[in-house]
């Protein structure tokens, strides 16, 4: 799989940057990535969906090769700028198909982008996106009032993620099949040490900063349940059966509320398009070019 950098300076006063496949003429495939990651974390994936699709993976603020930005802008925001970088760049790929597909906090902002924009893409996949619960957001509009956001348990555990190694071997050593990490595809953990380290004076850094990674999972999308009821772009849900309870009741909900949406239950955890790639790509295939 060939990629070629892209850079666009977004209306928010940063340069989001991500990749894409030279144009071929095939259908073309906008991919956003969970928090903490960045799009060529995705890689096995990825290469298996060049075969049917060009490739737009977009890096969200202060995640891979995009600037830090500052100030979190938010989910809606970030939903809106990869849409400004894609309708900038997407011209060199012609009049072809656009399909849709995001995993986690990407899934929630490519859930947003259909609702916002239902003619951008003709069918999207989302891969176990954290659609957060009404009462869950209830607690987390609250929490933001009194200043508790930064509090819930995935903001502190993020904040208290290491951020640096001596070297890519030891950060390997030290991740390797642990916590999130755990049961992930070989080459699909090599990504992420190769494209989710920078090179730093006397070692190598997380791209993404745990503080970044910890303002997203202390903050969550305005107005979500409103903008799912809108989507009108046909979108299936994968999930995997050992990710977080709260996506499988949303989900449910989702799929009763909105007959755009369907769902279905896949092997594996919250990461399970890392664990299983080749399932995965397989079934993003079948649905988007059904």
């Amino acid at each position: 799989m060939h990629l070629q950098p892209w850079s666009h300076s977004c209306s928010a006063g940063f340069t989001l940057r991500g990749w894409h496949t030279p144009p071929s003429g095939k259908p073309l495939l906008h991919f956003l990535h969970g928090n903490g990651y960045c799009g060529r974390v995705y890689e096995p994936l990825l290469a298996l969906l060049a075969e049917d699709f060009d490739l737009w993976l977009c890096d969200v603020q202060g995640h891979g090769d995009s600037d830090h930005g500052g100030r979190f802008h938010g989910w809606n925001r970030s939903a809106e700028l990869a849409v400004e970088a894609f309708e900038t760049g997407r011209g060199i790929f012609g009049a072809v198909p656009c399909f849709a597909v995001g995993h986690s906090f990407g899934g929630v902002l490519t859930s947003l982008i259909l609702a916002r924009h239902p003619e951008l893409f003709q069918r999207a996949v989302l891969l176990d996106p954290v659609l957060f619960t009404p009462a869950m957001i209830g607690v987390m509009a609250l929490s933001d009032v009194v200043g508790l956001g930064q509090r819930n348990t995935l903001a502190q555990k993020a904040r208290g993620r290491r951020r640096e190694w001596p070297d890519r071997p030891s950060a390997w050593q030290a991740l390797h099949n642990r916590g999130m990490f755990r049961g992930w595809d070989a080459a699909a953990f090599n990504a992420y040490i190769e494209h989710a380290l920078k090179d730093v004076e006397g070692g190598v850094a997380l791209k993404c900063k745990p503080s970044r990674e910890a303002e997203i999972f202390g903050s969550f999308p305005r107005r979500l349940w409103p903008n799912l009821a809108r989507v009108q772009t046909p979108t299936q849900v994968l999930y995997g059966e050992r990710s977080y309870p709260f996506v499988a009741k949303s989900v449910a909900r989702c799929c009763a509320s909105n007959p755009n949406f369907s769902g279905q239950v896949v092997t594996g955890g919250h990461c399970f398009m890392q664990e299983f790639p080749a399932a995965s790509a397989a079934r993003v295939r079948d649905f988007l070019l059904r």
